[in-house]
């Protein structure tokens, strides 16, 4: 009879507003991470039961995905936009600008989703541990391929790993988020941005 109801009830059309309730899930994971967020939070977040969050997004792990898909359309849309600026240069300091603020800013959790939301996960969430990471690593990538086109467009020594520079900016603008999640205030996040690119390549002269 349990049964019978639960799917009497998923058949049901919602009466809520679904764009509503995945950006309210969406700042629960984003806060507590995959396995902090209990579906026991989320339904009281959300203010629909069980049945109703399984039949508009499906299992935790479906709603995760959609509230990540949310956050990299949303929030985080900046990290596309600063791969095209005009320089290498300028596309760097705008990633950690726009991270300094999206990671420290008071109408949205603290630090980055991508980072908080694999943070102590068991082997049940092995899999949302691999699809963050893999997000991870996209985003690196977009960092690389435009150091890569800096240096054919000769703006960045032709020597230059770009892979590695790559690798240090995303680990810098990581580390924005660990700090964002203690308190450091966006000031301060801009701080460590500059620190990071005072070093940069500049293309050597030829002689």
């Amino acid at each position: 009879m349990a049964t019978a109801e639960l799917k009497k009830q998923r058949g049901r059309p919602s009466n809520f507003d679904h764009d509503e309730a995945l950006e309210k899930a969406l700042h629960v994971f984003w806060k507590r991470g995959y396995e902090g967020a209990s579906m026991t939070e989320l339904t009281k977040v959300l203010g629909i039961n069980r049945p109703s969050i399984y039949a508009a997004f499906g299992n935790k792990e479906e709603l995760f995905r959609k509230a990540l898909e949310k956050y990299l359309k949303g929030p985080v849309a900046y990290a596309a936009e600063a791969m095209q600026q005009p320089t290498a240069r300028l596309s760097m300091e705008m990633f950690l600008t726009k991270s300094a603020a999206a990671l420290s800013s008071p109408g949205t959790p603290r630090g980055c989703l991508m980072v908080q939301g694999a943070l102590s996960c068991g082997p049940g969430a092995k899999l949302i541990q691999q699809e963050l990471a893999s997000q991870r690593r996209y985003h690196e990538e977009i960092i690389r391929k435009r150091l890569e086109q800096a240096k054919t467009l000769a703006e960045l020594p032709q020597d230059l790993n770009s892979a590695a520079l790559a690798k240090y900016i995303s680990a810098v603008q990581q580390g924005m988020s660990v700090q964002a999640t203690s308190g450091a205030s966006e000031a301060e996040l801009l701080s460590i941005a500059e620190l990071a690119l005072r070093n940069w390549p500049e293309k050597r002269p030829s002689s």
